[in-house]
């Protein structure tokens, strides 16, 4: 990156960067500006004065600078990164996509930029360009577990799990504690009584170097590994041993999400229905919504392999716009979780679908459909109803203990805290099945339903009604949704590169014995479980 400098010039530059690191705000400013102004077309001085604007959140500022930068060196990727970084804080995504595009055919002279470049690719699911950086990066440091790691990340997304497997094999050559190089590489396929890594794994789980959170990551391997061998009883030790350690690490308390149901069950009543509310008429979006590992993602892959229909991911695009427009209009940044549902329900339902779509349509989008797939909008069922009343919700359903069974056997990152403890995780479902039943009590015929079981047993017949209910014409396409070549980023990312397979659907009765509290929590409210 660097330029010969006059020893004057050098001089000024070393100590403006110095300044910097130091976080002598005011003196790296100045001698910034003296050598921007002494030395205009050295180029280190407006590389050094993105890094300050970045560092002071001025991205316009921050993109005057690196345009003179790049005036100086064109698509230096250092200062690309730089101008990405400026462009993604103002929220121009558009502009963020096409200079990463230059990024991604720039020649680096060190792993770090090009580590740099594969993860800033790798946010925006450009998983085949970002291999590529990752490998480069590997050249220079091939005894980075983390960089192997990532590169396994990244092949998994576009589904070429042998060379995922390579990775994680060379990432646990080099560090075998690494839990979720471990589970990832257990998830990638049913291990077998001649191909499993359980020796492996109960070496690591009882190494004394291996941290509480790590071994907790163990565990779950370990659970899975079992539980292809068909050994229900070591598999559910294990799993056990590796959700209590994540969920006593949590102060979460199941009542406090229990309250927030039963207050958008108050709020979003019959009345609230009866408004005479105008939202906006996009027809665009299709949201499926549910409880994690209920099918969702395999809906989602079947539908985005309709020609009129473009996947968007999980966004919480829609959450996030219903907080900051409640937010906005209390002029309280600190209301409550119950306060904000209230206001929520005098929103300009018109507004809130405009301020979503801007955010979530896709930039490259040709059909006339988009899927928003975060379960968790089913929080949001009314207020989507109500703001976009032409879009479609689907709701994937699965047998409540097999639903249960599901969700808890897997280890989510950050997200799901009632997942960890079978208690918990039954309040939590028996609060989700009651604000299901009231939606479709106050917007009957709104959400179309459909069964896991179903879905994997008779799929061509459930994906017709799917498409008749979206308005959209059959396509045998859909059916093969396993040849879709789009990344996958949840933790059915393996799952969807197979055809349907309707093996699980009664695998959690072997653990019934286990599941007696829960199967009783789920009873006593109602649920059949029969």
């Amino acid at each position: 990156m660097k330029s010969v400098m006059q020893p004057s010039a050098l001089r000024l530059y070393s100590l403006t960067k110095e300044a910097l690191s130091q976080n002598e705000i005011k003196q790296a400013i100045d001698g910034c500006r003296a050598l921007n102004t002494e030395f205009p077309m050295l180029f280190e001085g407006w590389w050094l004065a993105g890094c300050i604007h970045l560092h002071l959140n001025k991205p316009e500022a921050g993109l005057i600078s690196t345009s003179r930068a790049l005036s100086i060196k064109p698509n230096e990727p250092s200062v690309l990164i730089q101008r990405i970084e400026c462009l993604s804080l103002l929220g121009l995504q558009q502009d963020v996509l096409e200079h990463l595009q230059i990024l991604a055919i720039q020649e680096c002279d060190s792993a770090a930029l090009h580590e740099k470049i594969a993860i800033m690719l790798s946010a925006e699911h450009m998983h085949s360009e970002a291999i590529k950086h990752y490998i480069s990066a590997l050249a220079d440091e091939p005894n980075n577990s983390l960089l192997h790691y990532n590169l396994a990340a990244a092949y998994r997304f576009i589904g070429d799990i042998n060379k995922c497997e390579e990775s994680l094999n060379a990432c646990l050559a080099l560090n075998y504690l690494d839990a979720e190089a471990q589970g990832m590489r257990s998830s990638l396929r049913k291990q077998s009584i001649e191909h499993n890594h359980i020796k492996e794994l109960l070496k690591a789980y009882s190494d004394p170097d291996i941290e509480n959170k790590a071994k907790s990551g163990i565990c779950y391997a370990l659970s899975k590994e079992y539980d292809d061998l068909s050994e229900p009883d070591k598999s559910f030790g294990y799993l056990t041993t590796g959700a209590d350690i994540r969920r006593n690490a949590m102060s979460y308390d199941v009542s406090a999400d229990e309250k927030i149901i039963q207050q958008i069950t108050h709020t979003f009543n019959k009345a609230f229905f009866l408004k005479d509310l105008t939202g906006h008429d996009s027809v665009e979006p299709i949201f499926i919504i549910g409880l994690p590992r209920t099918g969702t993602t395999l809906l989602e892959r079947i539908l985005d392999s309709h020609s009129s229909v473009t996947s968007a991911g999980e966004l919480d695009t829609f959450g996030l716009e219903v907080m900051a427009l409640s937010s906005a209009q209390s002029g309280d940044k600190n209301s409550s979780a119950l306060d904000l549902i209230r206001l929520s329900s005098q929103l300009d339902v018109s507004r809130l679908g405009f301020h979503y779509l801007e955010k979530a349509r896709p930039m490259i989008f040709e059909g006339s459909h988009f899927i928003d797939k975060l379960p968790f909008n089913f929080l949001y069922a009314g207020l989507i109803h109500r703001a976009l009343p032409n879009a479609k919700i689907i709701n994937l359903t699965r047998h409540p203990l097999a639903a249960c069974w599901a969700i808890y056997k897997q280890q989510f990152r950050d997200i799901y805290p009632f997942s960890y403890n079978l208690t918990d995780l039954g309040r939590y479902y028996v609060a989700y099945h009651r604000l299901m039943r009231h939606w479709q009590s106050v917007m009957p015929g709104v959400i179309h339903s459909i069964a896991y079981e179903k879905l994997v047993t008779d799929t061509e017949l459930e994906v017709k009604k799917v498409l008749d209910f979206c308005g959209l014409n059959w396509e045998s396409g859909c059916l093969k949704f396993h040849e879709n070549k789009a990344p996958s980023t949840t933790a059915s990312a393996t799952q969807v590169r197979q055809p349907v397979y309707a093996q699980s659907i009664d695998r959690w009765r072997q653990y019934g014995k286990n599941l007696d509290e829960l199967s009783t929590i789920l009873i006593k409210a109602g649920i059949d479980v029969s």
